[in-house]
């Protein structure tokens, strides 16, 4: 039964760990960000925020590190955008010019 059970709570175990930036950057996904204040939203190219935040980076929190470029507000949710997660070959996906980011992922965005 031991057996058993280390296979049950490795597996939920991964179920509760949100995805990271590496995973998401290496299929070129990109990252849906919206402010739950005014519901603004902008994609943001997973390939430029890894060189900021590293790729052991979970998804989630990068809302944290963000302010919305229309209300200001600080309360914004992100998750990796499961409709384009595969761009077209040879093309990057440019940030939304309205993704207000700041001082620490300025570069990267």
């Amino acid at each position: 039964m031991s057996g058993f059970k280390e296979r049950m709570i490795a597996a939920q175990d991964r179920l509760g760990r949100p995805e990271r930036l590496g995973p998401l950057a290496a299929r070129g996904g990109i990252i849906f960000c919206w402010c739950n204040r005014c519901a603004h939203h902008a994609r943001l190219d997973g390939r430029q925020l890894i060189l900021a935040l590293g790729p052991d980076f979970p998804i989630p929190e990068v809302g944290a590190r963000l302010r919305c470029s229309n209300c200001g507000a600080k309360d914004v949710a992100a998750s990796a955008d499961l409709a384009d997660t595969a761009p077209a070959q040879g093309t990057v996906p440019a940030p939304a010019p309205s993704a207000t980011v700041p001082a620490p992922l300025a570069a990267a965005v």
